[in-house]
């Protein structure tokens, strides 16, 4: 696919052409173009900020610095990286990697299910790692680096060739940089200008798939076509695409604003979809306001204050309100500018930076984990337990009962979702449990959209429009114990007191505090047996009836 285009129709083309002409009538798409920060507020956002419009140039400088690299690894045999980062850092990379020929040379550690984690290591002989971010290194960044190094040591390599199995992307300056130049680790430094979710096409996305096989200089190209037409009043797809988000946060149908997208990518939702939704929570979620995009089965059919969104729609007919058609270096410019016009239609600052909750919470993790040593963490004990189901949770349950089973719980979190609100499901559960399996149930029962995803990736990526954003989410934290046979699940990380799993359990309990905090209805399920469990859960959500 070489060409793009946005088409809309029904309610949403009415609010998406007055948002488009209002765009045109206060200069935006030049502004915009010419990278004038001041869209914004003559304080608000700094040149910059804006960098990212000239990524699909400027990032041709990049692939020729890493040449090289590309070269030495092809020729020493790395033929598999692993990549450790959230959000961003590696949502980009698993979009290009996804369905290519190399598609298994990269595999991601955002803290998810240790299986994973496993398989990687069955090729640590071919392996580079690659630890992403923008600022020092994640609570699950520095286990899984820790994890790897021991490994490597004992396949007999010396702490120099250790190192040199590492690659550090980061911003200048950061502690992450500062922490590789004391460890001897390769460093590929960006802008800290930058923002994270704005950073498809810089080091963040474009370095790891590249090590890995990608073609980056087709994405890159891709994205430079696209570009001339961002800067036009007429024929702009970016224009309309960010005119249908934001104007339907403004105003949707019957007046009512739809902040709400349900994403469909043929075949069945994938990484775009991920890094989509990331890129609108972190540009749009903050004072009060938020766009958050759901995948199916997230959706229990036509919702009043959601409008549907296809991509890449193959052949025949859509059934979307919009549809959208790109290759995918350009669907990373059109989205990112999309979401900068959405910003400003909202009246929120697309680019401030997007890691002050996720920092809240693994900040609470850290001193939780170190408070509690070897002992027991907080939290830990349930409201009520059914069968192997520990329920934790501070709300009354319909009736008032004196006690409540599964059944009982799940309902009263649905009866606690906003008539304009929506459930978001996070599983920190190993096994392959990922939230996708209640949520068509939860959709049903609720009448609303349920997003859902691995932990502590998914919150990760939308928390800002959770825990900042309009506040109409009711949320499901899924933890539980390891299972008997997950040894990389028990084993303590080197040099450090606590286990993977123990980790995951501090990471669930600190994500549902942060929920509390700001008053939204939350409940934390505990699987003791994680198989039997996650069964048990999708069976009793799937449900037509559960009192």
């Amino acid at each position: 696919m070489s060409g793009f285009d946005v088409l809309t129709r029904g309610d949403v083309l009415d609010a998406a052409l007055q948002a488009r002409d209002y765009l045109v009538s206060c200069g935006v798409p030049a502004a915009l173009a010419a990278k004038d920060p001041r869209l914004w507020g003559r304080r608000a956002v700094d040149h910059g900020r804006l960098g990212w419009l000239d990524l699909p140039f400027a990032s041709r400088g990049l692939l020729d610095q890493i040449e090289g690299l590309v070269a030495e690894i092809r020729y020493t045999g790395l033929d598999h990286i692993v990549l450790i980062g959230l959000g961003a850092e590696s949502l980009a990379a698993k979009a290009i990697m996804a369905g290519g020929p190399a598609a298994s040379r990269l595999t991601v550690l955002d803290g998810g299910d240790t299986a994973v984690l496993g398989r990687a290591l069955e090729r640590l002989d071919r392996t580079l790692v690659v630890l992403s971010s923008k600022s020092g290194v994640s609570l699950e960044g520095d286990a899984y680096r820790r994890i790897f190094s021991e490994a490597f040591r004992s396949l007999g390599m010396s702490e120099q060739e250790i190192a040199g199995r590492f690659l550090v992307i980061t911003d200048h300056g950061s502690p992450l940089h500062e922490y590789a130049k004391q460890s001897a680790f390769r460093i590929g430094l960006t802008d800290p200008n930058l923002p994270g979710h704005f950073s498809a096409l810089s080091a963040y996305g474009l370095v790891p798939a590249v090590l890995a096989g990608a073609d980056a200089h087709t994405l890159l190209d891709e994205a430079a076509t696209l570009l001339p037409s961002l800067s036009k009043d007429d024929d702009n797809p970016g224009l309309l695409l960010g005119a249908i988000l934001g104007g339907c946060a403004q105003r949707g149908a019957d007046g009512r604003p739809q902040d709400k997208v349900i994403l469909h990518e043929p075949p069945g939702g994938g990484p775009l979809s991920a890094w989509i939704t990331h890129l609108l929570a972190c540009a749009t979620g903050r004072q009060g306001r938020g766009l958050l995009a759901f995948e199916p089965p997230g959706g229990p059919g036509p919702i009043p204050d959601a409008h549907t969104l296809e991509i890449n729609p193959r052949e025949g007919p859509s059934e979307a309100d919009t549809s959208v058609w790109a290759p995918l270096g350009a669907q990373f410019l059109l989205w990112q500018y999309a979401a900068a016009v959405a910003g400003w239609l909202m009246g929120v600052n697309p680019f401030e930076p997007a890691g002050a909750v996720a920092r809240e919470i693994e900040d609470d993790a850290v001193t939780m984990l170190r408070a509690a040593g070897q002992g027991p963490l907080p939290d830990q004990r349930p409201a009520y337990v059914d069968g192997d189901i520990e329920i934790h949770a501070d709300f009354v349950w319909p009736g008032g009962v004196g006690r409540a089973d599964l059944p009982m719980t799940l309902e009263a979190l649905v009866e606690g979702v906003p008539w304009d609100g929506y459930l978001s499901v996070s599983s920190f559960v190993t096994g392959g449990f990922t939230g996708r399996e209640p949520a068509p149930g939860l959709a049903r029962r609720s009448g609303r959209p349920v997003t859902y995803g691995t932990g502590p990736a998914h919150l990760h990526a939308t928390g800002p429009v959770h825990l900042d954003g309009p506040g109409t989410g009711a949320f499901l934290i899924v933890s539980g114990d390891p299972p008997a046979d997950d040894p990389l699940a028990v084993e303590p990380v080197a040099g450090r007191p606590y286990s993977l799993a123990r980790l995951r359990l501090a990471r669930a309990i600190a994500e549902t505090r942060a929920l509390r905090r700001r008053g939204l209805p939350v409940v934390r399920l505990h699987l003791r047996d994680p198989v039997e469990g996650a069964r048990r859960l999708s069976e009793v959500a799937g449900t037509a009836a559960w009192a």
